[in-house]
This record gives structure tokens, sequence and C-alpha cells, in this order.
């Protein structure tokens, strides 16, 4: 196959990026290794920045009709109080809430969008297992579905194939572990009338939830720390349910089983390189961020938006003088992504990080318990709780559509 851009992966930096080339025309193909976008992705957090992304796109009703639950700011749980800590309220513009949505019906409404324009193709159960390499660049990957491989010649290859990434291996870039005291127990439990409606941390001693509503059930993260999986299982079932009822006493936890427990290994990491000639990493590939926030999703999308605003003008033009596969698309060009989504990059990860450091850690060694988090979280002046806000709705440095449709 031959096309002007193949990207791998279809989460949301593929997908989104795959949706800019092509409502700007440009031939694009995108990969996902899975027969549909209907499982578990852990991350349902759309931020006012990407909402904003949806309007500029025209697809705000679209996504309004998606069911899905609102929230004006992240709160801390006491046991007592709730306390507002991120605030979204005092963002700028017009979309101030953060979106609980089903990644698989975002990403659903993202590429059935994209399938609209004749220049795009979506291949699933696809996975990118290679790169072409020639002359010092990337000109391409190889594919392989159903135990047969293909060969996709492109302008510009793409690496969005998330934190465990094989596109990125294959090129020979290595992460730079930034590291992280916490792993994540995902599961759900039943939510009833009479539950909170907020999205809070409630720190104990020794452990964390974090409770997402979802309307009927609580999507609940338990924090562990980092590697305690085994620990904790050899404590036994009783045990586990025990410490959840003990932060919050009013979750029903009697059917709960370590069956119904999936495990988030936490990693924060960043390429230092992101580029080759031809080849470009975004998203989760470029960085993997730790779920506090909720900010990877947001993060990939940005990086897509920054990419499709960099590359569309070039590719165009190249398509148009029908010289899209004779030269790969110039390293000095995709540098420039890497240099302006840098700061946000770690600028946001340097938040996380102060976060893990001075409250996860200490909470999971048993030195902060919720009184002493909740006494320091009520000094904090609204102004910052805004500003926190801000730096999680929208970002360090928020991107805007600028390719045309």
């Amino acid at each position: 196959m031959e096309t002007t851009v193949v990207i791998a992966g279809g989460g949301p930096a593929g997908a989104m990026l795959g949706l800019l080339l092509a409502r700007a025309g440009i031939e694009t193909v995108l990969l996902e290794k899975h027969a549909d976008f209907f499982r578990d992705f852990r991350g349902d957090t759309i931020h006012p920045s990407t909402i904003q992304v949806l309007d500029e796109l025209g697809l705000l009703d679209e996504f309004n009709a998606i069911p899905h639950r609102e929230f004006e700011y992240f709160g801390l749980y006491t046991g007592e109080e709730f306390i507002p800590m991120a605030d979204f309220r005092g963002l700028p513009g017009r979309h101030r809430k953060l979106a609980m949505v089903p990644q698989w019906d975002f990403l659903k409404l993202i590429t059935t969008t994209a399938d609209k324009y004749p220049n795009f193709q979506i291949m699933m159960e696809t996975k990118a297992v290679g790169v072409i390499r020639e002359n010092g660049a990337v000109r391409g990957l190889r594919a392989e579905s159903h135990g047969r491989q293909t060969e996709i010649r492109a302008a510009l290859t793409v690496a969005a194939d998330g934190r465990q990434s094989d596109l990125r291996r294959t090129v020979g870039f290595e992460p730079t572990d930034i590291g992280a005291p916490m792993d994540v127990l995902w599961f759900r439990l039943p939510r009833h009338d009479g539950h909170p409606d907020d999205v809070f941390l409630r720190p104990g001693r020794g452990t964390a939830l974090v409770s997402i509503n979802r309307g009927d059930y609580w999507q609940m993260a338990y924090l562990i720390p980092k590697g305690g999986f085994d620990d904790l299982k050899a404590r036994g079932l009783d045990h586990f349910r025990t410490s959840v009822t003990n932060l919050l006493p009013y979750l029903d936890t009697s059917t709960i089983t370590f069956d119904d427990v999936q495990l988030l290994t936490v990693i924060v990491d960043r390429l230092p390189q992101w580029h080759l000639p031809g080849f470009l990493v975004i998203g989760d590939a470029a960085h993997a961020m730790s779920p506090i926030g909720g900010v990877g999703i947001n993060l990939a999308i940005q990086d897509a938006i920054a990419a499709g605003n960099l590359v569309t003008g070039p590719l165009v033009r190249a398509q148009a003088n029908r010289r899209p596969f004779l030269a790969p698309v110039p390293g000095s060009l995709l540098a420039k992504l890497r240099r302006r989504r840098w700061y946000p990059t770690a600028a946001t990860q340097a938040l996380q990080v102060q976060v893990q450091n001075r409250i996860i850690a200490k909470v999971l060694a048993g030195d902060a318990d919720a009184g002493s988090i909740g006494a320091a979280a009520r000094r904090i002046p609204m102004p910052v709780r805004r500003l926190l806000g801000r730096a999680i709705g929208l970002g360090f440095r928020p991107e805007h559509v600028r390719s045309s449709h």
C-alpha cells in the first residue's frame, strides 16, 4: 500500500490526528490492533481543553449526545467533608466542566467522523510490527493482520501506539523513567441514591481511593504501593474489602473479588527524542502520564492537534504536486513538535510528581492520613485551586485546531 500518512494506534492521539489529516484532504491510514474499541481503556476523563477542540471541529452536539456526567471540580473527601481542589469553574472560555465519557464512545465518534472522508481508511485488527527504513529515513511500516503481513509506505509514519509502543522500540527510542510510588487497582462497585455526586480522592493511612461517579456505579481506583498487588492478595480478600469500606463505609464490597480487579502499573516517563526523518511519536508513546488528574488522554489529543497543525500544510502541498512518496517529511519540520510540546509535557509531569511525592507517597507510607491532608487542603486559597484547575483542565499550552476542513 501507499499513502501519505500512516498512523499506528487507534487511541485518542492516533484517532484525533487521523481526523485532522482526513478533513484537510490528506490520504491517511489508521491502524488499530483490536477488533473494536469496546474494552476497558481505564481513562475516560475528557477535559475542557478537549471539549474546546470538539467545539472547534463542529462535533460538540454529537459529543453531548453521548451519555456522560460532568463535574466542576476534583474534590478531596476526608470522611467528614468535601473540599474542592482543582476547580474548573473559573476557566476562561465556554467550557468549564470535565466530562466522564466511556473512551470507546469517544473513539467511535472521532473515527466515524474521519471515516466520512474518502481519503481516510481505518484498518482494524491490524498491528504495526516494524518500520521501513531507507537512506536514513522511515518510509512506512510493516503491519500484521490475521497472520498476514503488509507493507504500507508513507511520507510520514506516526507512532501513537501507547506507552508500550512497539514502533518506538523498533527505531531504538528509549524513554527516560521519571518514576511513580504507586500502582492502581481498578474495579467497579454499585452506586445508590444518597451516595455523593463528586469525583474525589479519599486518603486513608497506607492507601487511598479515587471514586468516579458513573451514574449507577462507582469506578474505583484503589492506590497501592508500587509493586504491592501480590502482597495485597496475600493478605486475603476480606482484608481488601475491609480496607475499602473503612475508607467509604457506604460502599457494598460483599461481591467484589480479585478477579474483578484490574491492575494498572503506573508509569511516568518521556522520550528525549520524538522524531526521525519520516517518523513521529506522539501521545503515550512519547510520554506516559500518571493517572493523577486524568490528563493523559488530553495531553495525547493536544499532541495530535499540534502535529496536525504542523504537517497539514506541507503534506497538502506535497499531494498537490504529486510528490508525497518521493521524500519523507523532513526531520527539521518534525523537530518543531517536540519543541512545542516539551514544556507542557514536562510541566504536567512535574506537577504530577509533586502530588505523588508530597501526598500519595506519604499516604501509602502511613506518614499522612485524611486529617493531615485535609488540614493542608483547607489552607489552600481559592485562586490557587483555580490555578490548579486551569493546569489540569486546559493544560500548560492548550492547542487549537488551525487546519481547514
